[in-house]
């Protein structure tokens, strides 16, 4: 079986450019993550995102699962975008890292609708401390790779509030989208507030 996070730092910068900075986090047990920097990618200049390079080594496996297999199961990466220069965003480095660790920590399924919080700020004075996963390949395109491992899926992420995250348990992800599109929220703006549910 080929190495997969070759491929998958290639596809990143085919989409995104080259990366203009780098950080990588061990956990006790799990294999090394990395978190990638890519700033004024694409048309928006004003954008950085940040993407995980790691989590998509090994498949995903089912908690239940008893045996996990080594070659089939769903693989991820995890991608946020934010507006540069509005807070001290470079700080996700290592959140976005214990996320995207979280399959191997926990042995959990990261898939969109799911959400996931790391129980304290994002970066420095954010109002977030969970995301949304989104649903892939709007930003980037998955990665095909040889049968018989399933695809490579570039998960956009979503900074949530604790009130949006709350309100999602109870309406689902579904409904907390729709909530953001029918309001205008920026999605983007790392010091934006909750939007209303009431």
């Amino acid at each position: 079986m080929p190495d997969v996070l070759p491929l998958v730092e290639a596809r990143l910068g085919e989409t995104l450019g080259e990366p203009d900075a780098r950080a990588s986090v061990t956990f006790l047990g799990t294999d090394r993550v990395e978190v990638l920097r890519f700033s004024g990618a694409g048309p928006e200049g004003d954008v950085v995102r940040y993407a995980t390079l790691g989590m998509s080594a090994s498949p995903m496996a089912e908690p239940t699962s008893m045996v996990a297999d080594p070659v089939a199961g769903p693989r991820a990466e995890l991608l946020l975008s934010l507006r540069a220069g509005r807070a001290d965003t470079d700080r996700v480095l290592r959140p976005l890292a214990v996320l995207a660790a979280s399959p191997q920590v926990e042995g959990v399924v990261v898939a969109p609708g799911a959400s996931l919080d790391v129980g304290e700020p994002l970066w420095p004075g954010a109002a977030f401390t969970s995301v949304l996963v989104a649903e892939p390949g709007g930003l980037v395109e998955d990665l095909v790779l040889e049968e018989p491992m399933d695809p490579v899926r570039f998960l956009p992420l979503f900074p949530m509030t604790p009130n949006e995250a709350a309100w999602k348990r109870v309406h689902g992800a579904q409904a907390l989208q729709e909530r953001w599109l029918h309001r205008g929220t920026d999605l983007r703006d790392p010091i934006r507030r909750s939007v209303p549910l009431d």
